[in-house]
């Protein structure tokens, strides 16, 4: 199935099939479990749609994610999917109004920068089902020391499903990987870097210095990790997520410490990175947020060591499953390490250089932060 990738409104008719739907969770993340009939009919009229942040959806990352969960759920229902990308925050309100104006009944908004134009559009169309990625769409009904509104944790209209992913579990398990590959080899320095100083960012960065630290502990180690200070909630950041100089500048600026592992946490800027590692000759490798970067994008196979994964794809598709039976549920969808919602990827082709033993670490502690012997959290975490 072939997607215009422009910025006009194009619409794709696909082929039929089953029906699976998404449960929500509470306050605190729990097992997601299927709340539809398989087989179950699709609303006469049922419009699923789809509006990316300006990241584009050729990000590689969480815009692209979504709409492969978007297609997929199309193409199983026979339906007309739409979508609509964004180039910057200003295109934000008017894509929204577009795609009521096209007939959308169900509205996925790609990111926690949309969140507000998501919310006004919502207010304004009470009979349009919606879901938004990395937010709780909840703006207002609580105030911050300097009397401004802030999130209160209930969405700030009643007809948006949060789809939401407690990352850092995942994250932590990568930054004890990211240890073990810098001790292993000598080095023992690791580094991120971000896009800007968003929860969905600095919740990658929490879960990895944590992580780093966890590997310290249990081995008597010593890697260091510079570029985020997780007490501090402050370090390097881009400034956005685009791959520019400015992204490759501060990419360089961690490399600069001398570590051989990097995270850079931002959709496009792992580019900058990738351009940073490369010029530099030193053999760095990164990790992958969000996707699998080594299959999303297999020019950087070969410097990926493993990705943190946050199955934006799945949510997607099984929320617009759920909503195309005109029976949607808005409660928060949490994504977990024990849902299946975060996870690492494989490591690829590195697999076989792994310091003896990881893998079976890395599942004994998924298995401790499943079970709540180990908790795993940040000031970021859903």
């Amino acid at each position: 199935m072939t997607i215009s990738r422009t910025k006009k409104l194009v619409g794709v008719t696909v082929a039929a099939g089953m029906l699976i739907a998404l449960a929500g969770c509470g306050s605190a993340p729990e097992e997601t479990t299927p709340t539809g009939d398989a087989g179950g009919d699709v609303v006469e009229g049922f419009t699923p749609c789809l509006v990316s942040d300006d990241g584009g959806f050729n990000d590689k990352s969480f815009n692209e994610s979504a709409l492969k969960g978007m297609e997929r759920a199309a193409d199983e229902l026979g339906v007309k999917a739409i979508e609509v990308e964004s180039s910057s925050a200003n295109d934000y309100a008017p894509n929204l109004e577009n795609l009521i104006a096209e007939g959308c009944t169900f509205i996925v908004s790609v990111g926690f920068k949309l969140s507000a134009d998501t919310i006004a559009s919502a207010t304004a169309n009470p009979d349009v089902n919606y879901a938004i990625i990395d937010d709780r769409a909840d703006n207002t009904g609580a105030k911050d020391d300097a009397g401004k509104d802030i999130g209160d944790g209930e969405t700030d209209a009643p007809n948006i499903k949060p789809l939401m992913f407690d990352t850092v579990q995942a994250a932590y398990l990568g930054g004890y990987a990211a240890a073990a590959w810098s001790a292993q080899a000598g080095v023992n320095k690791v580094g991120t870097f971000g896009g800007i100083p968003i929860p969905p960012v600095t919740i990658f960065m929490d879960g990895f210095i944590d992580g780093v630290q966890k590997y310290n502990e249990d081995k008597g180690a010593s890697v260091e990790t510079y570029g985020w200070d997780v007490d501090a909630q402050e370090g390097s950041m881009t400034g956005g997520f685009a791959a520019n100089d400015t992204a490759k500048q501060t990419a360089q600026g961690i490399l600069d410490q001398g570590v051989d592992v990097i995270l850079p946490v931002g959709g496009p800027i792992y580019q900058s990175a990738r351009d940073a590692i490369t010029d530099g000759g030193t053999g760095t490798v990164m990790l992958g947020v969000d996707s699998d970067l080594a299959a999303a994008d297999p020019s950087v196979a070969d410097m990926v060591l493993v990705s943190i994964m946050k199955r934006i794809d799945e949510a997607v598709y099984a929320a617009t499953m759920e909503a195309s039976t005109g029976d949607f549920d808005v409660t928060t969808y949490i994504g977990t390490l024990e849902n299946d919602g975060v996870g690492l990827s494989g490591f690829g082709s590195f697999e076989s250089q792994l310091p003896d033993g990881l893998v079976d670490e890395l599942d004994a502690l998924k298995e401790q932060i499943i079970s709540g012997d180990l908790e795993v959290t940040s000031p970021s975490s859903p």
